[in-house]
This record gives structure tokens, sequence and C-alpha cells, in this order.
């Protein structure tokens, strides 16, 4: 069977991940680049495209204002840095995409917010909406508070989570190579690009070279562990060149570039993951819930009969008939302390009950495996 390479343009849900050395130089930001870019993210937008920027750059930016020194920064000064170069950095976006009629928002994510399953599914709610509002999210590590315990960094590999947390099918990691070689092409002149990678393989691995900017903290070893994520998420992932003005309309001309390849689409691979999980507690349905669920629709309150085990906003659960047959699993959105306070009532009378507002569904079809 022949591979099927990705062609941008017929991304549903791109990811773009942005380094430093693209945005900013010895000169401050790269402002004709950075419309260049939004030209093209407008484009996509207008295709149908969803588009998510994972954005280096705060610190670049923010060491210039404060005048910083050249190289190696403490953990404070770089914190400081990140704070100043931040508000910079999401103004620079919002001011290119909106003569496009483009709405910008800002997210500043740390590890914890994608290892917890709280704060992961939160994240994936508030980009849906995001998304559904027609906004494109720029995302970049929360600096200003993450220590080196919650830290990714580096934001290939935050760009990689945030694909598989938002569904994306395609992630594009724009940067100062063109590719992955079997060797540093800047010092092995007999280093060959690889075009297409269907599987990551140790031999892959051991491809992994240091960073070759010094702005850029990420080199190959993390472009690879990032694919590592994405693939497994169901997303395929290209490692591009950006420099050059336009760099997504480059890509989707022909321009060189390293895919890599996943088994499955972003759908599939969620449901998996979700299947795989040991659930923590039981939700028992009626008749007419358990029919709504055959068709595809969410878990709501109304039809829930009992509750048990122990668990909590994001955990996973199984969804049973009356004679205890599975009927689902999935991530709950409510602790079984709610769950049992909610459980037969119609969703609009979730605030008076629990003294808050909640969300509909007990359990979101986009988070279940029937």
């Amino acid at each position: 069977m022949a591979t099927v390479i990705p062609e941008l343009s017929r991304a549903q849900r791109l990811v773009v991940k942005i380094g430093s050395a693209l945005l900013v130089d010895d000169n401050g930001l790269r402002a004709e680049w950075l419309r260049a870019l939004c030209d093209d993210v407008a484009a996509a937008r207008a295709r149908g495209t969803d588009v998510v920027l994972v954005s280096s750059g705060a610190i670049a930016l923010g060491r210039k204002v404060l005048g910083l020194p050249a190289g190696a920064l403490r953990v404070e000064q770089s914190q400081a840095a990140a704070a100043v170069g931040q508000i910079r950095l999401a103004r620079a976006y919002e001011e290119a995409l909106a003569p496009h009629g483009v709405k910008t928002a800002q997210l500043l994510l740390t590890l914890d917010d994608s290892t917890d399953r709280r704060r992961y599914l939160n994240s994936r709610a508030t980009m849906q909406v995001l998304l559904d509002m027609g906004t494109v999210p720029i995302v970049n590590e929360n600096d200003t508070v993450a220590t080196d315990e919650i830290r990714f960094g580096d934001n290939d590999r935050l760009a990689a989570q945030i694909a598989v947390t938002c569904g994306a099918d395609q992630l594009l990691l724009l940067s100062d190579v063109d590719g992955l070689y079997t060797a540093n092409p800047k010092t092995d002149p007999t280093a060959r690009h690889l075009p297409v990678i269907e599987q990551i393989t140790p031999e892959i691995e051991a491809m992994g070279g240091d960073p070759i900017s010094g702005l850029s903290k990420g080199g190959m070893k993390t472009k690879l562990l990032a694919a590592r994520t994405a693939v497994a998420g169901g997303c395929a992932m290209a490692i591009a060149e950006g420099s050059v003005l336009h760099p997504l309309a480059a890509v989707a001309g022909g321009a060189r570039v390293s895919w890599f390849l996943p088994d499955t689409d972003p759908q599939a691979a969620r449901k998996r993951w979700i299947a795989a999980m040991k659930p923590k507690g039981e939700i028992t349905v009626d008749a007419g819930a358990a029919e709504a669920l055959g068709r595809g629709k969410s878990l709501l309150p109304a039809g829930v009969t009992a509750i048990s085990g122990r668990f909590g906003r994001g955990d996973p659960v199984v969804v049973q008939d009356m004679r205890g047959a599975r009927l689902a699993s999935g991530l709950v959105r409510y602790s079984s302390t709610e769950a049992r306070a909610i459980a037969g009532h119609r969703s609009d009378e979730i605030a008076a009950i629990l003294g808050y507002p909640g969300r509909a569904a007990l359990v979101h079809r986009d988070d279940m495996v029937v």
C-alpha cells in the first residue's frame, strides 16, 4: 500500500510551533516575517482549518527590553524576561492577525497542566471553545511561574502535547532546519535528508543532535520526542525550515520537509487511550440513556440511576445498564460526590443542587468509548 503524505492545505486542525530564532533576531521582533506568517494563518482559517500557534520568543523579547546580558540567564531572570516579553508577544500576534478579522487568545501552560487529568480536561475544553468561536489560540509555556520540575523545557514537546490535547491532525514545527537528516548537515556533507518517517525506530532516535541556534532551546532530539508524542496521538508531524516569508505557504507549495506519519487518526487514538484506563467507578443508567449512548449522545445526569466507587473529575469510569452490562467507558466531568447529588436530575437543575454552575454532560461523547 502506497504511503500517503499529508497535505498542509487539507489539515482540519493545524498546530504550528514557532521557534525563537525565527521570531526574534539581534534587532528584536522580525515584524515582516510575523506579518507574513499571519497572512498564511488567515488563509488557512479561510480554508476552514482550525489553527493553534505555539510560539516561543517571550524570553528573547523580554531580555532585550530589560537589557539583560547575552548568554544563560538565572531562573529568576528568565522568569522576569518572560513576564515582560509575553505581553509584547501576544500583542504582536494580535496586531498581525487583526487586519484579517481574526481574533486571538493567549494560553500559558506548564507540564502540570497536561499531566494532571483535571487540568488537561480544562485546557482541552477551553481550547475547543476558542476554536469553535473562530479564534487563533497563541500558546506558550508559562515561564513566569514554571520551575524545572513542572516545565516542558522546550516548545517542541509543548506543541506536540497541545496537538494531542486539541485533537489536531497535523503539527508543523517551524525551525532553522528543513527536516531530519541522517547526521547534522552543517557538519557532515554526507548527511541525507529523510522526507518521510513512518516509524520512530532506535536508529531514527540516534539521529538527534544538539540545537543549532543560540536562541533556540530545542534540538533534533526534542523534535523526535515531540514526533513520538504527536504520532501516538494520531497527529502527523512535519519539521520545516521556517525563516522564509510565508512559511506555511512554502510548505503547502512543496518546500522540503520531513513528515512523521501516525498509524491512526486523532479521534481513534484518543478513544484507544480512554479505553486502556482502569476505571475508578461505575455509573448505572436507565434504558433511555442507554439508547441515547448507542446513538452517539453524551451521558446526561437525568438518565443516571446509581453511582458506585470514588472518583474525581477527569477520572475514568464505566457506564453500565440496569442489568450491569457494560455500555461505555469514559472520563467523567464530576466527582462521585457531585455525581450522586445530580443523578436523575435535569441539566438545568445542576446549579441549584450544587450551588454553582456545572457542565450539562456527566460524561461527554468526546470523552467516551461506546
